[in-house]
């Protein structure tokens, strides 16, 4: 198990790159399953949550050729379906959250697979129901094996649906988009995620053959077809990164410049800063972080305190909510953090408030933090990474912090976060790996 030393209070200056973004690289490396032509997929990143999928498609009988640094092709055209029923394949699929993304490919082109209970961050429930109803509705057929804590899915004969999503969620819509691109007839699917990697995704599938109307709204129309055929595709650049990033200025008082940021696809982000007195200007497709000294988080128009919360897209990502708690642990006023869909992902402000942040955990859901400004400064100390983003964002804690801290388990900040500690030194940072 490896661990980060971070020397905190030292400035940054220079430029940074973000990423291809995790998330959407786990939906389209799954859709390359879909096919038997070669798939080509530009900007992937280097992170140990992709590339352990990328792994099991190889486990699976995918031909997978790396490229170039960031390019990967994939063939699917001998894919080992007894291999997919065996506990090697369960129990990988167990470890990996992003497998749940293997779902709608594997059944609708094979007929049949094994879906364990979901892996990945301890942040709290993440059901499969919106998965497994729409499933059901296109015609799959579900079973549970209470003992193996397995759910097994197979389908004759999928046929298009009309299906309301209890939740929009993205990983839900993904899987039910690539079930229904061979479903028999039409499948509406309303209340659908609208992020721009679910957008992205759908991108991908019609250039593959897809039949999808609706892309970018939350009524998605898909008209079966027989056959996809390959593509090459790009991914955007990480906007969960992107906004770390602008959390990692301002926490350091630094200015750095965010190249290739593709603003248009980042909706609500910059103005949810803004709320906490961070500022960044636009530079063509570069963003531009300046040095804040200070900032001072802004009141809602009746001066109430503001309250910053999750919401589907276009509302603000959850991924970034325990960055921004951080950062407001140094502006200027108060703020409450409402974490809406997990209710696990803000136990890590124990570790905060240890070095010295003035913050209440009012329940697993919300936290009111009293940013201090320069009236103190965090304190280095020892603590553990429960999940990616709890990861990176003690971590930007850390850099702000006085004093030497100490960051285990790490794995979880390089499941999501490609070569950080390299890319940050480069800047100015002083972070070991040990």
């Amino acid at each position: 198990m490896s661990s980060f030393i971070i020397e905190g209070g030292h400035q940054l200056h220079g430029e940074i790159t973000p990423q291809g973004a995790k998330n959407e690289a786990l939906q389209v490396i799954c859709a390359t399953l879909l096919t038997d032509e070669e798939v080509v997929i530009n900007n992937i990143p280097n992170i140990l949550d992709v590339n352990n999928l990328i792994d099991l498609l190889k486990r699976m009988g995918v031909k997978v050729k790396h490229l170039n640094i960031n390019s990967y092709s994939f063939c699917a055209d001998s894919i080992d379906c007894e291999y997919t029923q065996s506990p090697d394949f369960v129990e990988r699929c167990g470890a990996l959250r992003g497998s749940v993304m293997l779902i709608g490919p594997l059944l609708t082109r094979f007929g049949k697979t094994i879906v364990p209970t979901p892996g990945g961050d301890k942040i709290g429930r993440r059901r499969l129901d919106t998965h497994l109803n729409g499933i059901i509705k296109l015609g799959g057929k579900l079973l549970f094996d209470a003992e193996k804590q397995l759910f097994l899915l197979s389908a004759n004969e999928l046929k298009g649906a009309y299906l309301l999503l209890d939740e929009a969620s993205v990983t839900g819509t993904a899987n039910l988009l690539m079930t229904a691109v061979f479903a028999e007839g039409e499948t509406t699917i309303f209340n659908a995620a609208c992020e721009p990697y679910v957008v992205q995704l759908s991108k991908m599938l019609v250039c593959m053959g897809a039949n999808i109307e609706g892309i970018g709204s939350n009524l998605l129309c898909v008209k079966g077809v027989k056959q996809l055929s390959g593509c090459t595709h790009t991914l955007l650049p990480d906007m969960i990164e992107i906004g770390s990033f602008i959390g990692i200025a301002a926490m350091t008082s630094s200015e750095i410049i965010i190249k290739n940021a593709s603003i248009a696809d980042l909706g609500i982000i910059p103005a949810t800063f803004a709320k906490l007195g961070i500022t960044i200007e636009q530079k063509g497709e570069d963003i531009l972080v300046p040095k804040h000294e200070k900032y001072t988080i802004d009141s809602f128009l009746d001066g109430s305190i503001l309250t910053i919360a999750d919401a589907p897209w276009p509302g603000l990502t959850p991924d970034l909510l325990s960055v921004l708690l951080v950062l407001a642990t140094k502006a200027e006023g108060c703020v409450l953090i409402h974490q809406k869909m997990f209710e696990s992902r803000l136990f890590f402000v124990d570790k905060l408030i240890d070095m010295g942040a003035q913050i209440i955990l009012c329940d697993p859901h919300r936290a009111t933090v009293i940013g201090m400004g320069d009236r103190f400064k965090l304190k280095g100390m020892t603590m553990s990474s429960p999940d990616i983003r709890a990861g990176i964002s003690l971590l930007i804690a850390a850099m702000g912090a006085e004093g030497i801290s100490k960051i285990h388990n790490i794995e979880q900040i390089d499941r999501g976060y490609e070569n950080i500690e390299v890319r940050l030194n480069k800047l100015g940072a002083r972070i070991k790996r040990v």
